[in-house]
């Protein structure tokens, strides 16, 4: 009696944990169900500068390729203004809203500088980022690992992405600016 008893075991923990791995992936598109994408365009202005973020739709499919862009503008009366900034001015950190995961947007921190045509806006794509450590629950660190490769996972994203410099002033001075905008987007699984 132990014996079979024991058999059944094995296969009902197996059946059950299926299950739970189900439920946890409808569980995650429910909980979608509950966003509605706002803003997959974003834009924000200060003194003489624009920033720009956005993403070409509101909603992709898992696996499909995700494009978000930053850009900054300079519109102020000289023909061309140097900025300094680490190695890139634009940074993307970004919220998935169903899972409640945050994924920063690190960045090597050289003394750059770049030379602003007025009217000409500075662009950059997106790559993807991100880190972990060891301590994170395995979820999240394959989450991040997708993130990393650009390849999102089914889920309701927010990027509050801003733009950091500081803009050398004629006289050598400089004045620095931190300019955001936030958008959002949908990931929703393959059918």
């Amino acid at each position: 009696m132990k014996m079979a008893l024991s058999v059944w075991i094995a296969p009902l923990i197996l059946l059950q944990a299926a299950c739970g791995a189900e439920n946890a992936g409808n569980e995650n598109m429910n909980k979608l169900t509950d966003f509605q994408v706002i803003s997959p365009h974003s834009e924000s202005s200060e003194a003489d500068f624009i920033y720009r973020l956005a993403t070409d739709r509101d909603q992709y499919t898992e696996g499909e390729e995700i494009i978000i862009q930053a850009e900054l503008e300079y519109t102020g009366e000289a023909e061309t203004i140097e900025i300094s900034h680490a190695a890139s001015p634009f940074y993307f950190p970004l919220r998935e809203e169903t899972r409640a995961y945050a994924v920063e947007y690190p960045m090597n921190e050289p003394l750059l500088i770049t030379k602003l045509t007025r009217g000409e806006p500075l662009q950059e794509r997106y790559a993807g980022s991100g880190g972990y450590s060891a301590e994170e629950d395995d979820a999240y660190i394959e989450f991040v690992e997708n993130v990393m490769k650009e390849q999102f996972p089914t889920g309701y994203y927010k990027i509050e992405g801003y733009a950091d410099f500081s803009a050398i002033n004629a006289d050598g001075s400089s004045t620095p600016y931190t300019i955001s905008a936030t958008i959002d987007f949908m990931v929703v699984p393959k059918n």
